[in-house]
């Protein structure tokens, strides 16, 4: 069986110089120092301590080696996306990260799955962009869940998701720029343990409220990260507001529980009984590990929850790499 991990950053190597060509809109790029750490830089600021399997694919492959993992989708770090950017320069920007994205992967073409990311604020350019990188051999594309306060039932990125659809380029959604910041600050890193999980939410709800999926081509592959969030605890709550408030029902057709079949999430949820849940929320064709490698708030023994979570044989398989396999369009290729 081949283990797959849908969830995985990476920052490739990008100097100072090249970071300027985001003019002011974050400017990121890496410090290396000694002893396998380095700094993920914002500008002149640090932003985050990190280390070597970041940047290193060797690295990277002895982790993976070490935790039996097979194949890991590869995607950008979030505070790459340039969103805040002039749209020219964020298309710039992004064609740069692919490319140094697809020269990563490059050391291993079967066990590392490039994801590229797109200038979401323009949606003809990040179309383009994503037909780009796809031709170039990237299998994927990874967004934030939102730009701005636009979120995935604005009408553009909603044009963006239908073009995937229509290219056959699986979508990886990952929560960034938290809302409440303002109000949880950085006290005891709240805007993870909070934020993210009700970004995701809040991605979720919006493209099945706004009727979106109803839209969207069901051809749609769709990865929500962090185990959609709070979205599959919270799913009675708003399927109990759908049944007794006409306004928010109002542009749904059916209620949220009937949209579960139309978007796959990772298995991060760091809890056998969390995972359990999930899986009966979601079904267990529609969850794929994921681990936020490398990062230490990710899940440090990759697929280790789902190995201690109550599941029968197929359903541990599906998760542990069937699901990620189809949604990818892999084959099964190692043992």
């Amino acid at each position: 069986m081949t283990v797959v991990d849908v969830h995985t950053h990476v920052f490739p190597r990008l100097s100072r110089d090249e970071a300027r060509l985001l003019a002011g809109a974050g400017e990121p790029w890496l410090r290396e120092d000694r002893g396998g750490t380095g700094m993920m830089m914002s500008g002149d600021a640090e932003f985050r301590p990190v280390r070597a399997e970041l940047w290193d694919p060797e690295k990277r492959l002895a982790a993976m080696d070490r935790s039996g993992v097979d194949v890991q989708a590869v995607s950008s770090t979030p505070l790459m996306f340039g969103y805040a950017a002039d749209p020219a320069r964020a298309a710039d920007w992004c064609e740069l990260v692919n490319q140094r994205i697809l020269e990563y992967c490059a050391q291993a073409p079967g066990r590392l799955l490039p994801l590229c990311q797109v200038p979401l604020q323009d949606t003809a350019l990040a179309c383009a962009a994503a037909t780009k990188a796809a031709a170039a051999g990237h299998r994927g594309v990874h967004i934030g869940n939102h730009v701005g306060t636009r979120y995935p039932d604005d009408p553009g990125i909603v044009e963006f998701l239908a073009h995937c659809a229509a290219e056959g380029v699986p979508v990886l959604v990952h929560p960034w720029d938290m809302l409440g910041d303002d109000r949880m600050g950085g006290r005891y890193m709240l805007p993870w343990l909070v934020g993210m999980p009700a970004e995701t939410q809040l991605s979720i709800l919006t493209l099945i409220l706004s009727g979106a999926f109803e839209r969207l081509p069901t051809a749609l592959r769709l990865c929500f990260c962090h185990g959609g969030g709070a979205f599959p605890y919270l799913l009675g709550r708003a399927d109990n507001a759908w049944h007794n408030r006409d306004i928010v029902r109002r542009d749904s057709p059916r209620p949220p529980s009937a949209y579960t079949d139309r978007f796959f999430v990772d298995s991060a949820v760091f809890d056998p009984r969390a995972l359990r849940l999930l899986v009966e929320v979601m079904g267990a064709d529609r969850v794929m590990l994921g681990t936020d490698f490398p990062f230490p708030l990710g899940e440090l023994e990759p697929g280790a929850v789902v190995r201690a979570c109550e599941l029968g044989a197929d359903e541990r398989a599906a998760i542990l790499g069937g699901n990620a396999r189809r949604f990818f369009g892999l084959q099964e290729a190692r043992t």
